[in-house]
């Protein structure tokens, strides 16, 4: 018998200031870190991540990490 997941995607992006003066920034790390804490108490564990790059207005970029959550229900 096969068991049924759950996924949960959590998407976390730099900041805009940063980007848009300084031409990048960095992810928050922290933040990142603080979220995968938080959903592994109840169980959930990191699937996978990517970093994407989004355009941001006309001439400007900047990376999301897309992580996606998964748990045995």
């Amino acid at each position: 018998m096969a068991t049924a997941r759950e996924y949960k995607v959590e998407v976390v992006t730099e900041g805009v200031l940063g980007s848009l003066f300084f031409g990048s920034s960095k992810l928050p790390i922290e933040k990142m870190e603080a979220r995968m804490n938080e959903l592994g108490r109840p169980g959930w564990d990191v699937t996978f991540m990517v970093i994407e790059k989004k355009r941001l207005l006309l001439f400007w970029e900047r990376e999301a990490a897309v992580i996606t959550f998964s748990r045995t229900l």
